[in-house]
């Protein structure tokens, strides 16, 4: 079981912000390492990331362990604890090895000569070591797993009730690779899992493909007392809906910020963006998730999102975003953050660590030659 702390703190304090890995964090903790260090150190040892198959800290707290000087021993004393503490320690201690820190380096040598889940670690410094000395990964495709059969038999597959649901997620699969097939909109209500909980996988992916030609039935499906055909609706609402469904897809960001649902509101930020200075009056509401918001992995959709509403205060906030915990943040944030000389020093610090991801490090060093040259 992860050791794992839900009760964050406000935002507005630097523990929240650590724990959350926005780039103020890293920026206050600056200011007094030494009453910043047990933060860190407690970040490393409990679970903050709310998705921790998407959500990344590592590198954020292994600059800060770096930038802050912070001693290793309490760091390396965590390998010591359980599975998926140890897992975070060595992670971290990776990376500063990778940086070239040699205690970093012995410290994962000893452990995986007799620590007890030493087998873990050394498979994970295996993969970064492959990781650094690889090209950078190309974006995967997916092939049609049916090519054999037409369109409409992948329909009439989805129409019949004896079908298994993983012959009809294949066939969706397949679906979502073709042109767009209007005459699975009908069929998209019953395909819903048995127990009524979620969509078929790959339904959404197919929908998409459908574009604006499945708008008018989301706008009903949006209604569903169906929670998983109503957002699948206002999903479809968000990406491919029109002027008129503005409040509805405001609504539901509202509601979603009162529950405190953080694991999908980046889909409907990325659908009001579509809409530029039309959708401002969500800004205010975009911003908060951006601020507040746990599920980090989501957060560069929100800033993404304010930037194209036209939202204040930009500048400021791609500046911070520099120093964000997310590659896809600091990716955005390199290309728009605002010319200056603090800009261009953490640009040239992107652009040579050797932990950043390597699109980020590209990305700077294209930025520092363009505003130099």
């Amino acid at each position: 079981m992860a050791e794992r702390r839900y009760e964050y703190a406000p935002a507005s304090t630097l523990p929240g912000l650590l724990q959350r890995g926005r780039g103020l964090g890293a920026l206050m903790a600056a200011e007094d390492p030494a009453a910043a260090a047990d933060l860190v150190y407690g970040c490393i040892r409990w679970e903050w990331r709310w998705d921790r198959q998407v959500d990344d800290r590592h590198l954020y707290l292994a600059r800060l362990v770096r930038d802050l000087d912070l001693p290793l021993g309490p760091i390396v004393e965590q390998l010591a604890a359980a599975e998926d503490t140890c897992m975070r320690a060595a992670r971290v201690l990776e990376l500063l090895a990778l940086d070239g820190s040699t205690e970093a380096r012995d410290a994962l040598n000893a452990y995986v000569q007799d620590g007890e889940h030493r087998e873990l670690v050394l498979e994970s410094v295996e993969s970064m070591r492959s990781m650094a000395d690889a090209p950078a990964p190309t974006r995967r495709t997916w092939a049609d797993p049916l090519p054999e059969r037409d369109s409409a038999s992948l329909l009439a597959m989805l129409a019949d009730p004896d079908v298994p649901e993983n012959a009809k997620a294949t066939a969706l699969r397949a679906l979502s690779r073709r042109a767009p097939e209007p005459a699975l909109i009908p069929l998209v209500p019953t395909l819903g899992a048995a127990d009524g909980t979620c969509q078929l996988p790959m339904l959404g992916r197919a929908v998409d493909v459908l574009g604006e030609q499945a708008v008018p039935a989301a706008r009903e499906w949006a209604t569903s007392d169906r929670p998983w055909l109503a957002g699948l609706g206002l999903v479809v609402l968000a990406g491919h809906g029109d002027e008129s469904d503005l409040p509805t897809v405001l609504n539901e960001l509202e509601r979603a910020w009162v529950a405190q649902e953080w694991c999908g509101p980046d889909t409907l930020a990325r659908g009001l963006a579509r809409f530029g200075p039309r959708a401002a009056d969500a800004a205010s509401l975009l911003r908060r998730f951006w601020l507040w918001t746990p599920h980090s992995y989501e957060r560069s959709a929100y800033l993404e999102a304010l930037g194209a509403l036209g939202a204040a205060g930009m500048d400021e906030a791609y500046t911070e975003s520099l120093r964000d915990c997310e590659a896809n943040a600091r990716l955005l944030a390199v290309r728009r953050a605002p010319d200056g000389p603090r800009v261009r020093e953490r640009l040239a610090y992107l652009r040579d660590d050797p932990m950043e991801e390597p699109e980020v490090r590209e990305a700077a060093r294209v930025r520092l030659a363009g505003v130099t040259s």
